[in-house]
């Protein structure tokens, strides 16, 4: 069986073809995951980060790596973390809060009354 030189020409030229296009969605699928890390988290600059990396396609991926920083650093519970949010305690926290302040007050109370003891035990020896 003889195979046409001409026939793998063109098998080859067809893996080639299939090959690049692979790589070519491969690079733009790879530089549109901090838009979809974005995107997941509601981040308010979302559209900027699409077309920062769409800007990093032709910049040979430079800002790319920023981008992911970008898309990471605003999180959807707390926002840029950098104001100030109050935390109501837990309700088992404040039952034991209740707790150990009974527990101080049993402290204090047991401590007045060794002294007491101590003072009346030292007035009889005298």
């Amino acid at each position: 069986m003889h195979i046409e030189p001409r026939i793998l020409d063109f098998v080859a030229l067809g893996i080639f073809v299939v090959v690049a296009i692979f790589l070519v969605y491969l690079v733009i699928f790879i530089h549109d995951i901090p838009y979809e890390i974005a995107k997941k988290r509601n981040h308010p600059h979302q559209e900027a980060i699409h077309a920062a990396g769409w800007v990093s396609l032709f910049m040979m991926h430079t800002i790319w790596p920023f981008l992911w920083i970008w898309a990471y650093l605003y999180n959807p519970k707390e926002g840029w973390g950098v104001e100030k949010v109050a935390v109501e305690p837990s309700e088992e926290f404040r039952e034991q809060l209740k707790k150990l302040e009974r527990l101080e007050q049993k402290v204090a109370q047991l401590e007045s009354e060794l002294e007491a003891k101590e003072a009346k035990a030292e007035s009889k020896e005298v």
